[in-house]
């Protein structure tokens, strides 16, 4: 069996499977600021067409990589590939092709929502003027924003806010979307909304990377996924292969609880209470024998499948294995 590097995961033996075409990647990627040092040899791979959610926690690195792969910031060393132009020396070349949204996004104060846009628009390389009307409207439609286009963006609400800003991303059709926290401030409502045009742009064939704090929105629609710790990929690839990565589990569906817990405990094995049920760990031990032990100790067994590992559980286990 051959195994994937960066992620752990067993890869079928056998002949070799031709790598994706990568929309972007970066090689030994390091970036410091003094003696801190924000990123440290990233090798992070974007396949085309995927929908590949960056995560971490505050301060791994995120942002600063996305900003690399723009050419915002030079690396202290290593490579960025982005559409397959090296960056930021050949910046003109990729970037009309790449809509953005990173950090906080920047516009006058004291112009409408819409001019600020068509400011914006002015500057697309690839936008007609006689367009610029049309592609403003259907950019502010998408993102929900055409009743206050003419309102003051300084009266804006940072969920208004960052609509425009993606909006802003969704100006001309693109290869590639990167947003940095796109959800940021938006409600439940502009929440489902943005996953809507990201399942949309993904839909198109259309690459997008999305930096996020939101385990459930990650794992809702990404297809890939990769984890910065530290300034580090502690795993990259697809998001199924690494949530089958994890320690198997049992989860038992019983309205016994209580007794499952203390029978489980009694028996040094694993688990722990959920929403659905009773997760078992399946590390030391068969679902064949959790089942009989909870039986023979008084559980009434509704239904025992196999428990897919979370995304949350996931992120906590490399995470901390990355800082131990």
């Amino acid at each position: 069996m051959s195994t994937t590097a960066a992620t752990g995961v067993d890869a079928p033996s056998g002949a070799s499977t031709p790598a994706p075409a990568l929309a972007a990647h970066t090689r030994g990627l390091r970036k410091t600021y003094g003696n801190t040092v924000a990123v440290d040899h990233v090798d992070l791979d974007v396949p085309e067409g995927a929908v590949l959610g960056m995560l971490g926690p505050n301060g791994s690195g995120k942002t600063t990589t996305i900003r690399m792969l723009l050419g915002l910031v030079r690396p202290t060393a290593g490579a960025v590939e982005l559409l397959g132009h090296a960056m930021p020396g050949e910046a003109g070349h990729a970037l009309p092709d790449v809509g953005a949204l990173v950090e906080s996004p920047g516009f006058h104060p004291f112009l409408s929502g819409r001019d600020n846009l068509q400011r914006m628009a002015a500057a697309e390389p690839r936008l007609a003027t006689s367009d610029i009307r049309r592609s403003v409207g259907e950019a502010l439609e998408r993102v929900g924003l055409t009743s206050a286009a003419n309102r003051r963006y300084r009266g804006y609400s940072l969920g208004m806010k960052q609509r425009l800003g993606l909006a802003g991303a969704l100006l001309v059709p693109r290869r590639m979307v990167v947003l940095d926290e796109p959800t940021n401030g938006l409600d439940p409502a502009g929440t489902r909304e943005v996953r809507s045009i990201i399942a949309d742009l993904h839909g198109a064939g259309v690459t997008v990377l999305v930096s996020s704090h939101l385990l459930a929105e990650v794992e809702a629609t990404c297809t890939h996924v990769a984890v910065l710790n530290e300034g580090t990929v502690v795993a990259q690839g697809e998001l199924a292969e690494l949530l089958e990565s994890g320690s198997p589990a049992l989860l038992v569906s019983t309205q016994d609880g209580t007794t499952a817990m203390d029978t489980l405990r009694e028996k040094r094995i694993p688990a722990r209470l959920t929403p659905d049920g009773v997760r078992v760990d399946l590390t030391g031990t068969t679902a064949q024998d959790v089942i009989a032990m909870l039986v023979h100790g008084g559980t009434g067994v509704q239904e025992a499948r196999r428990a897919r590992t979370g995304l949350e559980d996931l992120f906590a286990r490399l995470t901390q294995e990355a800082g131990s």
